[in-house]
């Protein structure tokens, strides 16, 4: 008997693997940063470094990413990637108890773990649509953006107590998920054989590229998250020095006003997909783009109020809008592709869109360390963050004409049909 609501085993064993890696990915996304500023006492400028590395893989794999994806088996390349994940992430507690861990040893296995990761969410990406029908895609990708934004919120209570815990040792425990994910995906019936398309891995590069600029759709949704990724990652990558040196938060306290967001974010992973029906999916893309921006702007409260309280719903909001962000993205780029060019089309997307991400990250870190002098660190970093948001809120411009496009291809399909009853 199938519960209501269910997607099937399939697409539960791949939700499953997905939701613990993610977990996994925000412990060493929160300890990371935060061994660096108390046991290296890092610089701004450092942990920007480093939080560079996160999305280095990037524009330096992306394109590439998509064109294998395309051609290898994607169950098996999604287990390889977390296999890859394991060891990079294993390595750093390893560095620390050896004594030979440094910013440089941090690059580099942030580095790997970032392009492992870039293949494996081309994989995951393009694997969607085997594991549910068309009909069950919006819920589908509601169901992994809830996954997503419990782990982005919940996840830093999780790494707080398990880095007051253990420490260092708290990176083998999202060592340990990857092998979990990769044990779901392993589980799974064989799906995703590698086909190889025609043309030279080059012109398959450039079609990625040229399937996102050429539909006015998609090109809409490219320039809107390339200016969100223009200044978002200032505003994340500066926010745990603004925390433990500007505000002089605890990590236990830091980590609990993170995961207080939960449960703004789980509710704009539950109700995107409603907001979408009732406002249109380009309409709801547009609006939270705005809206995930401008609340971001809730920090500067702090000191003012109480910086726990100030964080924790500030982000409750950012997690929210994020949500319904990314639950609106997915359907609308996936209506606009073709099934024999998702990989190339997904990876390109995230290769414009998310190649900015190392550079902002890498801005951010810089401006603070080069401001502290003058405004002191807490100044430098709102000023900092402050700039950051305002130049994401501009995402709201391109993303305002999409729904429009969408509303003009849905008549342009509904008119042939029309007359095709009439005659």
């Amino acid at each position: 008997m199938r519960l209501k609501g269910s997607l099937g085993r399939e697409f539960n064993l791949f939700w499953g693997g997905q939701t613990v890696s993610l977990v996994g990915d925000r412990i060493t996304v929160f300890v990371v940063p935060t061994l660096m500023i108390f046991a290296l006492h890092a610089t701004p400028f450092e942990v920007g470094v480093v939080a560079m590395a996160q999305y280095l893989g990037i524009p330096l794999l992306g394109p590439v990413a998509g064109v294998l994806v395309d051609r290898w088996d994607r169950r098996r390349t999604l287990v390889a990637c977390d296999l890859v994940r394991l060891a990079a992430v294993a390595a750093m507690p390893i560095s620390y108890w050896l004594g030979v861990l440094s910013t440089p040893v941090l690059f580099v296995c942030v580095a790997l773990v970032s392009g492992a990761t870039i293949f494996f969410n081309v994989g995951y990406l393009v694997a969607v649509p085997t594991t549910v029908s068309e009909d069950k895609l919006v819920r589908a990708y509601s169901r992994l953006e809830g996954s997503r934004t419990v782990s982005e919120v919940a996840g830093p209570s999780v790494a707080a107590g398990l880095y007051h815990a253990l420490g260092v040792a708290a990176l083998l425990v999202d060592a340990a998920t990857y092998l979990i994910s990769a044990a779901c995906f392993r589980t799974m019936r064989p799906w995703g054989a590698g086909t190889v398309q025609p043309g030279s891995v080059w012109s398959r590069l450039v079609l990625g590229f040229r399937l996102n600029w050429s539909d006015p759709v998609l090109r809409r949704v490219v320039i809107a998250a390339v200016t969100l990724n223009s200044g978002g990652p200032i505003f994340v990558t500066v926010l745990p020095v603004l925390a433990y040196q500007g505000l002089g938060v605890p990590v236990g306290v830091f980590g609990a006003a993170m995961s207080a967001a939960a449960a703004g974010a789980v509710l704009g992973a539950i109700v995107a997909p409603r907001i979408g029906a009732r406002l249109g999916l380009g309409r709801t893309l547009a609006w939270s783009l705005l809206l995930h921006c401008l609340v971001g702007l809730g920090i500067l409260a702090a000191p003012a109020l109480p910086a726990a309280p100030v964080i924790g719903v500030t982000f409750g909001c950012y997690g929210f809008f994020m949500s319904c962000i990314n639950v609106c993205s997915a359907p609308i780029r996936q209506s606009r592709m073709t099934a024999d060019n998702q990989g190339v089309t997904h990876a390109a997307f995230r290769t414009a869109t998310w190649g900015v991400i190392p550079l902002a990250a890498l801005v951010g870190g810089l401006a603070v360390t080069l401001l502290t002098d003058d405004l002191g660190v807490l100044n430098a970093a709102k000023v900092v963050m402050v700039g950051g948001t305002l130049l994401a809120a501009l995402s709201f411009v391109p993303a305002a004409g999409v729904q429009s496009l969408l509303d003009r291809a849905a008549r342009q399909q509904e008119e042939p049909q029309l007359s095709g009853s009439a005659s």
